[in-house]
């Protein structure tokens, strides 16, 4: 029914733009049929929590987002997700405007966070370098205003204007003045909204109880390369504001370095990133990355995970 809703696109009296499922026992079938609705809907939020469609559930829904310009808020908290959905919603996110994840309660353990926030750490740290810097920028205009003063003039200066005689100076009539006081003042146009553009970056990343520890495969390597990436993250993105990462046991390296990227992006005067991290750490580490975060309010209830 909400699939033959939303294919009624520019045919019904309102645009659906929202669309929430929670705990409706979605299967797999549903979830593929929704993403097939989903390319000719105008939706710009999908929350389908607490619907255990699983990773081959997720491949059909994420076939109906792919290079999708609308949406922006995808929520799939407690579907049961393992580590190979980190790769299908990675590349989500580095082709399409996504930028609000919400996973919650799922089970992507390290490798499949690893594979989530390569491509958008990568991207962040990238732009990074490519911004010019402040140096080279007043250091041109020092050598544009020593040549304006010298007397050479270059292509991109010019030549001084010359003065103009005051015994040349052509006289305003009282008419024309007159004119230009009476001219009303034209209303600004109003500016357009910006578009969403396309990944990989993130404003909002949820991945509280996520298997994220050092107990997996890749032991505690898979830990120390999930919080590198993440560091590099926090301290270049600025888009990112909100990080939940409570209820994984990273350890206290991989704490130190998520402290130490805080430290940095306040020193970078990035925007206060609002975090929330597990206590399982020491008490210095955990109240220090409380002093150099915002506070983040969390919204979604929680469920106990059904293990696979």
């Amino acid at each position: 029914m909400q699939a033959i809703l939303l294919e009624l696109k520019g045919r019904t009296s309102y645009p659906f733009v929202k669309l929430e499922a929670i705990a409706c026992g979605i299967d797999l079938w549903s979830v593929e049929r929704l993403g097939k609705a989903v390319r000719y809907s105008q939706l710009t939020s999908i929350t389908l929590d607490h619907n255990e469609f699983r990773d081959e559930g997720l491949e059909g829904l994420i076939r109906g987002l792919e290079g999708n310009m609308k949406m922006v808020s995808l929520s799939l908290c407690y579907c049961n997700l393992g580590p190979p959905s980190g790769t299908v919603l990675g590349k989500l996110l580095a082709e399409s405007a996504i930028s609000e994840l919400y996973l919650t309660g799922n089970y992507l353990q390290c490798s499949g966070a690893v594979d989530l926030i390569t491509s958008i750490a990568e991207k962040v740290q990238e732009l990074t370098t490519e911004k010019p810097t402040e140096e080279a920028t007043s250091l041109a205009h020092q050598i544009l205003e020593a040549q304006d003063q010298s007397g050479i003039h270059t292509m991109m200066s010019g030549p001084p204007t010359p003065a103009i005689s005051p015994a040349i100076t052509p006289a305003i009539s009282p008419d024309r003045g007159s004119e230009k006081g009476k001219r009303k003042k034209k209303g600004r146009k109003k500016k357009d909204k910006p578009i969403a553009l396309p990944g990989p970056w993130v404003r909002k990343l949820f991945l509280a109880n996520n298997g994220i520890d050092a107990r997996g495969i890749e032991g505690e390597t898979g830990v120390l390369e999930f919080s590198q990436l993440l560091s590099s993250l926090i301290r270049y993105s600025e888009q990112l504001s909100e990080l939940d990462i409570d209820d994984n046991c990273l350890g206290e390296l991989p704490a130190t370095d998520i402290l130490e990227a805080l430290m940095e992006r306040n020193q970078r005067k990035l925007p206060r990133l609002k975090i929330k991290v597990t206590a399982q750490i020491s008490p210095v580490t955990f109240k220090s990355i409380l002093k150099q975060s915002g506070k983040l309010k969390t919204s979604k209830k929680k469920r106990r995970r059904k293990k696979k």
